[in-house]
């Protein structure tokens, strides 16, 4: 970002032109930053609770004194309980200094309960991890010479423009792009082709494009012999994913998945850009698996134009020890302290706490997250933040639904305001983040707040005063290859390093498995007595899944993001929430003819865990039997102070334990 100041003052956020992956173009959110930063409802001071948990009363008081509540509360907890604390932050930043370096080695040090990190992407990073050996693919950059583009499932005109960038140059090269979705979004419209698919299906469809590859001999046999691992095992699972099979359960037709097959194998530039839509559901790890064998089956990653991306992420030489230091933790490596999957945080915070679980939480310290809003079964999550007994504090810019339920809340700085250095899930370059203006009031930088918490506390490991420049620095492995000609210097003078990679990373094999191979077969999978070989596992809740389930609630759900919110961040930006208007709920016009629904209605989406209600749309850009509720809403900010997590499950994904936001049934009636 290009930040222009005047008097102190950030007037205007732009691209970086000279930044190749951004070309000098933000979304339309980042381009609003100032209006967040300079937002009349920012948080400029601590503040403490006065009212109920929930209603959001609070009265200002000074840092020292917020500093020794919450050193006396923590402290008195971590004498006796330290796993009673727990920490709960996901990306509100993605800076590796503000996201988890002081924070993690806080809480190390305490001996606290770890968080599994797992709400947005872990199925697709376990998937690529047991197929590719991490979160690799192939350059951005590149896409813009493909011939054929797979977006799967992906609106990338909402949430990854940088590629859209691309995808619409070679567009106009003549590459053909097909749209897999159940929903027809903005993507998919200006895409050739959109194949409009069941939620949760992907992974079949992919075995079903095996199938035809395999069938009609579709493969590059030197490519397979030589970079991969388990073909004919994968032959014999995929060859039961008929075509006609495929169609019945992805709901498309059989002619569907043999061209689309076929016109994949055409042509070596044909590439797959997938994003975390497709793997929020059961079986998302195994789907991304099995879309992931694709390039290695036809040899698209000869070229450089060839191949996969779903998160690059795994290219960075991040130094995850050194940042986090879990060294800290009393009795490491052979002791660690539990692990709480944050999906199940309703379910940890009403747990009462037995031999089994562990210690009931007491105290939750929330940063970079709005688990109120976020988090799945809302309903239990805000009765968990609701106890009276929880310590709650939160570190926030804004009073969000989650800020509401602390006991303390903190004001902290934005990406505007601090240090900060980013690696890339989507393109291959490592970032600095300079501050930009000072903080905003009495806002300080997350690191700066564990600091302060660890001095009152009476905490005097080194580690827990590094300044966050130091930090910084040791965030990288500067040795490691992909920075070579980098180092510290370099990055403060440039603001950006890309990485030293080779335009077509596995071109000749070289995957970061243990075999150096695509490997359609997992070893280490069958070790942990799990499928080593991909396949398509049901929805949860499905008419597969579960017959008894659907006939009560026929209807699938996905909340997919909406255009001017990124998750929850930016919702109380007026200029945005007003382009989105409403909660509003996308329906087939067939399932609201029967449901006696006309465009415009007030609805009420339901299930067993809660409801919410929209204004229905009705439209067949959601295929018949989906609903579609573009989110996410602050509860406070929608009509019925409810949002569409009221009916999402708390269910893991099969691999990497991550949330099953669109793998959910409903019903919908009139209100």
């Amino acid at each position: 970002m290009r930040v222009t100041v005047e008097n102190g003052r950030a007037l205007k956020v732009a691209g970086d032109p000279d930044h190749a992956p951004t070309q000098g173009a933000l979304c339309t959110k980042v381009t609003r930053y100032p209006e967040r930063v300079y937002h009349p409802n920012r948080l400029t001071t601590p503040m403490k609770r006065v009212g109920r948990k929930g209603e959001g009363r609070f009265e200002p008081i000074s840092w020292d004194e917020a500093m020794e509540l919450a050193a006396t509360r923590l402290s008195e907890i971590a004498s006796r309980a330290p796993e009673a604390i727990l920490p709960y932050s996901y990306a509100g930043t993605m800076g590796l200094v503000q996201g988890d370096s002081i924070a993690q080695r806080f809480f190390h040090k305490l001996g606290a309960s770890q968080l599994d990190r797992t709400i947005c992407a872990a199925a697709g990073a376990a998937g690529l991890k047991y197929t590719y050996g991490a979160s690799v693919g192939m350059l951005t950059e590149f896409f813009a010479e493909s011939e054929v583009i797979l977006i799967w499932g992906s609106n990338p005109i909402a949430s990854n423009l940088h590629f859209w960038t691309r995808a619409q140059e070679a567009k106009r090269r003549g590459a053909r792009l097909i749209a897999i979705d159940p929903y027809r979004s903005l993507t998919a419209e200006k895409c050739h082709q959109h194949i409009a698919l069941k939620p949760g299906t992907d992974g079949a469809l992919a075995l079903g494009m095996i199938n035809v590859l395999i069938a009609e001999n579709l493969l590059d046999h030197a490519y397979i012999s030589a970079h991969t691992l388990g073909f004919d095992e994968l032959k014999g699972r995929a060859l039961t994913y008929t075509p006609s099979r495929v169609s019945e359960i992805c709901g498309i037709k059989e002619q569907e998945i043999i061209e689309l097959a076929r016109l994949y194998a055409g042509t070596k530039k044909a590439a797959i850009r997938m994003n975390y839509g497709l793997q929020r559901v059961r079986g998302g790890g195994n789907a991304v698996r099995a879309i992931a064998c694709l390039p290695s089956l036809t040899g698209a990653w000869r070229e450089r134009a060839g191949g996969a991306l779903l998160s690059s992420s795994g290219w960075a030489p991040v130094d995850s020890h050194a940042l986090q230091r879990p060294d800290l933790m009393p009795g490491w490596p052979s002791k660690v302290s539990r692990v709480i999957n944050m999906n199940a945080i309703g379910d940890a915070l009403l747990h009462p706490g037995d031999a089994t679980f562990g210690p009931k939480v007491e105290a939750v310290v929330v940063y970079n997250s709005n688990p109120v809003a976020v988090a799945p079964d809302s309903q239990k999550v805000a009765e968990g933040f609701a106890r009276d007994d929880l310590f709650t504090i939160v570190l926030e810019h804004f009073q969000t639904d989650t800020a509401d339920y602390a006991d303390l809340l903190l004001p902290a700085t934005t990406q505007l305001e601090h240090l900060d250095v980013h690696k890339s899930y989507g393109h291959t370059h490592v970032m600095l983040n300079q501050p930009a203006i000072s903080p905003v009031g009495e806002a300080r930088p997350n690191t700066e707040i564990f600091r302060g918490l660890a001095r009152q506390m009476g905490l005097d490991d080194p580690a827990l005063f590094e300044t966050d420049e130091v930090v910084a620095q040791a965030a990288f492995r500067w040795e490691d290859k992909t920075l070579e000609g980098v180092d510290w210097d370099t990055l403060k003078n440039t603001g950006w390093a890309k990485l030293n990679l080779p335009d077509a990373p596995f071109a000749e094999g070289g995957f970061r498995t243990p075999s150096g191979k695509c490997e359609f077969y997992s070893e280490r999978l069958a070790q942990q007595g799990l499928d080593p070989l991909p396949d398509y596992l049901p929805p949860y809740e499905s008419a597969d899944g579960a017959p008894e389930l659907a006939a009560r609630y026929p209807l699938a759900m996905i909340s997919p993001p909406a255009r001017n919110f990124l998750n929850s961040t930016f919702v109380n930006i007026e200029s945005l929430r007003s382009t989105e208007g409403e909660p509003h709920l996308d329906m087939h016009p067939s399932d609201a003819h029967m449901r006696d629904i006309v465009d415009g209605n007030q609805v009420r989406i339901f299930n067993d865990r809660g409801s919410m209600q929209a204004r229905a749309r009705v439209t067949d850009k959601a295929r018949e039997g989906l609903v579609v509720g573009l989110s996410i809403w602050w509860k406070k900010l929608a009509p019925d102070g409810r949002n569409a997590n009221q009916v999402t499950s708390q269910a893991l994904t099969d691999l990497g334990g991550s949330a099953t936001f669109y793998d959910c049934l409903v019903e919908v009636e009139r209100v």
